[in-house]
């Protein structure tokens, strides 16, 4: 796509994700504190979101805070502490789901509001009333088509600007409103603590043939009837951007640091328009099979003369296996450099003195490859092979690693919650 000034907007689930993604070109980055967000198990943490802002303002980055949790009414004393702490450290928005939230942030702070996704806005009408609340920024609803981003854009005149998912996991249940967790195992997803059930492997049992299970499998996976695929739209920016899209947001704030890397990385070339073999770096990170979603509801969906772009579940949501990764990263440079060539590099998964390595880089080493010809422990002896996960080794490269380089090879299969 062309330049022009749209946020790329990336996930921060730690400290060490927010560093890649300001070093892979995020414009601002999204994180939780430990109270009030819906990812209960990915957090900055209170103690670090001073450290986290500060980090993001000084390299000229925004930085927002996730408060979108459904609050119950003895939350509400401790939100607005929260929420002027937010204000004292310098957050540059919250992201909130409840109208109570929002009424506290705005009578309480002077911080940007933006309205989650969870909110589930679908149409110009509820934008504008949300806007009219004092909300500066509305995250759509993944279930919106393009078009009706594009009439909700119209519709609201510059008053407020739009947000919109472009990659990640997406959630089976309208929007995110989901009960299956907390039903299950009593962790809700609208307090933050989804287990994923909607992932797990279901079988069948007759109701007179108690403890009988029945598989329904696809492959040896199982099946997965509620395991949605990812959303990619990195061919679809421009379309977007006319629409009147301000920010594309990116999913991840649990996934691993390779991945906030890679995904970041690909979008910011996209956006800055190079010349550049996106799905193919895609394809290198952990993932299910990509689909547009709900943007393009026709081109989804069995039933061609049908607009209703929830009938494209069939495809964003059914039987799709849990692990697809084309490629997994094997080591990460520390940027250390040695006498003869040899550079400093923390392992992650195996290699060997013969596989060859390529980069992963937000700079000029980006996709240079080389072939390992010597490996040294931490103690300094030569070995073959690099199988101990965190220990630091040396190896041979034939130009500088940067501080934020991945050296990755191509690779069997790996587990999707795991790192590549």
């Amino acid at each position: 796509m062309k330049k022009q000034k749209v946020e790329l907007l990336c996930p921060a689930g730690d400290m060490s994700k927010l560093r890649l993604a300001i070093a892979y070109g995020a414009d601002a980055v999204y994180m939780g504190g430990s109270r009030f967000g819906l990812r209960a198990s990915s957090v900055v943490g209170d103690d670090f979101l001073p450290d986290a802002i500060a980090y993001a303002h000084h390299h000229g980055k925004k930085a927002y805070v996730t408060v979108n949790v459904f609050p119950r009414n003895t939350d509400f004393k401790d939100l607005k502490k929260y929420l002027v702490w937010l204000e004292k450290i310098g957050a540059d928005a919250v992201i909130v789901s409840d109208l109570g939230a929002l009424r506290l942030a705005k009578e309480s702070t002077n911080l940007e509001i933006h309205i989650s996704t969870q909110a589930n806005v679908l149409n110009k009408h509820t934008a504008m009333e949300y806007a009219n609340l004092g909300a500066s920024r509305i995250i759509l609803a993944r279930e919106c088509s393009l078009s009706e981003i594009t009439e909700i854009a119209k519709h609201l005149k510059g008053k407020c600007e739009i947000e919109v998912f472009v990659h990640g996991a997406m959630c089976v249940s309208y929007s995110g409103r989901c009960m299956l967790s907390d039903y299950m195992i009593n962790r809700s997803g609208n307090r933050g603590e989804c287990a994923g059930s909607c992932r797990w492997n279901y079988s069948l049992v007759e109701a007179k043939r108690p403890g009988e299970y029945f598989p329904i499998e696809e492959d040896d996976n199982g099946t997965y009837i509620m395991n949605s695929r990812d959303l990619c739209l990195i061919e679809h920016l421009d379309e977007l951007k006319k629409a009147g899209v301000q920010s594309f947001k990116i999913e991840g704030r649990n996934k691993s640091e390779y991945y906030v890397a890679a995904v970041t990385g690909a979008y910011r070339r996209a956006i800055d328009g190079e010349v550049f073999d996106f799905g193919a770096e895609l394809e290198k990170t952990a993932h299910r099979p990509f689909t547009t979603g709900f943007i393009f509801p026709n081109e989804n969906t069995m039933h061609q003369n049908d607009a209703n772009p929830i009938q494209s579940m069939h495809v964003v949501a059914m039987g799709i296996p849990p692990k697809s990764p084309r490629q997994r990263t094997v080591a990460s440079s520390t940027a250390s450099q040695c006498d003869n060539n040899l550079k400093i590099i923390l392992q992650r998964n195996v290699f060997c003195v013969g596989d060859e390595l390529e980069v992963l880089s937000p700079g000029e080493n980006q996709n240079k490859r080389f072939t390992v010809t010597k490996i040294l422990d931490n103690k300094g002896q030569e070995v073959t092979r690099a199988n101990k996960a965190g220990e630091l080794y040396q190896i041979d490269c034939p130009f500088p690693l940067g501080e934020f380089d991945f050296l990755r090879k191509q690779g069997g299969h790996s587990n999707y919650k795991t790192t590549e």
